[in-house]
């Protein structure tokens, strides 16, 4: 029995089940803090400006620093950079669960984001490293099920953790499942990193790429409070701007750069991340959009919000593993166009809905939507990860998370822009709740234009693609 679980071909289920805890914390953060914001506000008597920025300190650190946690890893090891990150993410998470304040809780919530943006891109190179090619796609399709899984059940482990506990739980209970990882990582996972002959940090262009996508992601964040054609929004697009062309022009010159512009030659590797960012655009601006649609306008509870998620969530478990399954046998190609255009069917579904709709209304867009988005995401980052060779493995998933994260942001900011544009007396009047559902149609409606865009993309750009290494394993 013993010798069975040091096997080799045991461990590295070992192996995946460590970064997937890891992922597993880094995902849930993203959501699970939504439905305790009122509690965190009652208890530590925050404004609203800080109790915004209790989440997105956490998405603008997470989102910048995700191509340089690529780097270091591919750099100092995987699995060392991995328990890094872990380590980091976890003592964040008990600051901040005893946090004072909330500018010391804002404060931690940025470390989080940092440990988050070193441990991510790792799990990912991890399991490139890890799983022969044709295993690979399942694995992936565990790691990216897990994902969609932790995303989904935040809200409601949020809202029993804050309505049945205490809104810090929702923090600690990170620290023993942190712990475990630690020492699982150490056991179950072998060292990988770029195994280049020469290796060295690209200062200049980790320095423009923070700055470029901080600026970035602040600017899309803000520009509903501030205004889309203030003085501040307008100059962080310039930064924006800026910063980026100059990470380009450093990285098409340097010798060693941090991000292989090369990759992008790649037509999978690309249009695989152009359809990761437009169906994280399309979803996580009208996952936020739900969440106020279903409390503020149909008088759910946090809980009950959450509950309503669970048909999507379990679709997804179900769904994901046997896509990356699927995609080694048959390709991504094929599976993404036809998830995206089950997501894009899913947000017309919940067009649909209205003041007078309850669960029952809203069911067929959860199944179709889940079962759409277990379709394509799995697939998308199994096309992206095979058209990156394993020594940039690390870089590779750092885009290719970059790619959902901005995705994310941008999503957030532009349905943000969309509802507003229909909204225009305050929630306590009685036509509130009209114009918002209005606001909310014309959103859904412009993330079905996104997704099924994405879809066209996934079908025009992604082919199967074998590395050298794989082609010589299905030859043996």
């Amino acid at each position: 029995m013993r010798a069975r679980i040091f096997a080799e071909d045991t461990r590295k289920w070992f192996t995946l089940a460590a970064v997937s805890v890891g992922l597993f914390m880094i995902m849930l953060d993203n959501t699970v803090v939504n439905v305790a914001l009122p509690s965190i506000q009652d208890s530590l008597h925050v404004d609203r400006s800080e109790l915004e920025w209790v989440v997105v300190a956490y998405a603008l650190t997470f989102a910048t620093f995700m191509l340089t946690g690529g780097k270091l890893a591919d750099y100092f090891g995987r699995r060392r950079l991995f328990i890094v990150g872990l380590a980091i993410f976890t003592g964040a998470s008990l600051a901040c669960g005893l946090a004072p304040s909330a500018g010391f809780l804002i404060g931690a919530r940025a470390v989080q984001g940092i440990g988050a943006a070193i441990m991510n891109p790792a799990t990912l190179g991890i399991i490139t490293a890890t799983f022969p090619p044709r295993q690979r796609g399942m694995a992936i399709g565990i790691w990216a099920g897990v994902s969609a899984m932790a995303l989904a059940i935040g809200p409601l482990i949020g809202g029993l953790l804050a309505e049945k506990a205490h809104w810090s739980w929702i923090f600690f209970v990170n620290i023993p499942v942190g712990i475990v990882g630690m020492v699982v990582a150490r056991w179950a996972i072998d060292e990988t990193r770029d195994t280049s002959r020469e290796q060295r940090l690209d200062l200049p262009g980790l320095a423009a790429s923070a700055i470029g996508l901080f600026s970035l992601t602040y600017a899309l964040i803000e520009a509903n409070t501030y205004g889309w054609t203030s003085a501040r929004i307008l100059g962080l697009f310039a930064l924006t701007a800026i910063s980026l062309t100059a990470f380009v022009l450093l990285e098409r010159h340097q010798r060693l750069p941090m991000l292989d512009l090369s990759l992008f030659g790649n037509r999978t590797f690309a249009g695989a991340n152009l359809a990761m960012l437009l169906v994280t655009l399309a979803m996580f601006g009208i996952f936020f959009f739900n969440s106020l649609f279903f409390q503020n306008i149909l008088g759910y509870s946090p809980i009950q919000t959450g509950a309503l998620f669970l048909p999507m969530t379990v679709l997804i478990i179900l769904v994901a593993p046997q896509a990356g399954h699927l995609s080694d046998r048959i390709g991504a190609r094929w599976l993404i166009g036809a998830g995206l255009t089950l997501v894009t069917v899913s947000l017309l579904l919940f067009a649909q809905l209205d003041v007078g709709s309850d669960f029952w209304d809203a069911l067929p867009g959860l199944l179709v939507g889940g079962f759409g988005m277990a379709l394509a995401m799995t697939p998308t980052t199994a096309a992206a990860m095979g058209a990156v060779a394993v020594d940039k493995a690390g870089v590779g998933s750092a885009v290719l998370n970059s790619s959902r994260q901005v995705g994310g942001s941008l999503g957030i900011a532009v349905m943000g822009a969309v509802v507003s544009s229909q909204v225009s007396v305050g929630p306590l009047s009685p036509d509130f709740a009209s114009q918002f559902v209005n606001g909310y149609h014309l959103g859904l409606y412009v993330a079905a234009g996104i997704a099924f865009t994405g879809a066209i993309v996934a079908v025009l750009t992604v082919r199967r693609y074998r590395h050298p290494e794989a082609l010589a394993e299905a030859a043996a």
